[in-house]
């Protein structure tokens, strides 16, 4: 499922077409990194009632999207990554209301798959990467 931010719809795809292999590899490579801490977090996210569906926001630059749980070289990853959830997407109208339900029904259990919104370059979209196995 991927949401295009400038047409405020969801395709309903596990990951977006535009999403070349050569970024998710790159966005897996530094995942790998944090997800220990990025799962950590997803759990205590929903176990406080905040959201049954949070959202982490990997980039390389600084975006104003959610708050900051990792900065870029913490943990020698690269990437930032920022905490967020649904609702903060719906707000800004970067998910539309109509596709609230969409998005529901497409996301991916947050004990097995983190739920990432990447920004980098052009590319604007959310992808689920599945924690790694302990």
């Amino acid at each position: 499922m991927i949401n295009h931010s400038n047409e405020n719809v969801l395709m309903d795809d596990a990951n977006s077409p535009e999403l070349d292999k050569k970024l998710l590899g790159m966005v897996s490579e530094d995942f790998v990194k944090v997800s220990d801490q990025l799962k950590e977090a997803s759990y205590q996210i929903r176990k406080r009632g905040f959201s049954e569906h949070p959202v982490f926001v990997a980039s390389k630059s600084d975006v104003e999207i959610g708050v900051l749980l990792l900065a870029s070289t913490e943990l020698s990853n690269l990437w930032n990554y920022r905490a967020t959830f649904l609702q903060e997407f719906i707000d800004r109208n970067l998910v539309g209301k109509e596709s609230e339900e969409l998005f529901k029904e497409n996301y991916r259990n947050p004990d097995e798959y983190c739920c990432l919104f990447v920004v980098h370059g052009n590319f604007a979209g959310f992808i689920f990467v599945p924690y790694p196995e302990d």
